[in-house]
């Protein structure tokens, strides 16, 4: 059985993957959107129905209307190449175009977000719920396993996208999600009813960590 000294070297460890992660999610997704349900989906922000000329359907050519689509699209600013992309929007050369993802770099960006996010919840609930109940009863913890989750973390830090960096990221979910699965077995065995609230919150953090 541990105590709040055990603790805290797991939390220091924790609290360096999390800086670590974050700083990777900061080169790995510069330019995600928010996600507040933790559910990847299309970008449809420069997509859109296509103009779509009456002209189109008999094959016949009509120079009044050709001229008169024609000052629609200076009047919207577009531009022809637009209108066959079915991009509604008007063209700033200046602003970057938004990145398109595959399924893989989406599920790869999802996961990893839901790995930051969960390292930090869990920080949190061990600094506010379990390490005050430490002082008064003591649990089975496991600190190695939290320096090897800031060693993966480490690791993937250094690696660009590719097979291994994905082989880093998977190992860092499982890492953590045997960490959290840990402790909530201990706090089940635990006879004060005092980690009942601490058991609930890092159900809530598996749970999120491991949605799809």
């Amino acid at each position: 059985m541990a105590g709040p000294a055990t603790l805290l070297v797991s939390i220091r460890h924790q609290a360096g993957a999390l800086c670590t992660l974050q700083a990777a999610a900061a080169l790995h997704l510069p330019h995600s959107p928010p996600q507040p349900s933790h559910t990847q989906t299309f970008s449809t922000s420069r997509s859109g129905p296509a103009w779509h000329d009456p002209g189109e359907d008999t094959g016949v050519s009509k120079p009044d209307g050709a001229q008169k689509l024609q000052e629609e699209r200076k009047a919207l600013g577009k531009r022809p190449k637009e209108e066959e992309s079915g991009d509604l929007s008007p063209i700033n050369p200046d602003e970057p175009r938004p990145e398109r993802l595959t399924l893989r770099e989406m599920a790869l960006r999802s996961k990893l977000s839901r790995l930051v996010e969960a390292t930090s919840l869990l920080v949190q609930v061990e600094q506010t719920l379990l390490l005050p109940l430490l002082q008064q009863h003591p649990l089975s913890l496991h600190p190695k396993d939290s320096i090897e989750f800031r060693n993966i973390c480490s690791h993937m830090a250094l690696q660009r996208e590719g097979q291994q960096f994905e082989r880093d990221l998977h190992e860092a979910h499982q890492c953590l999600k045997i960490i959290i699965e840990k402790l909530i077995c201990s706090l089940a065995v635990s006879p004060s009813d005092s980690y009942i609230p601490a058991r609930s919150a890092l159900r809530q953090i598996l749970r999120d960590l491991l949605a799809m």
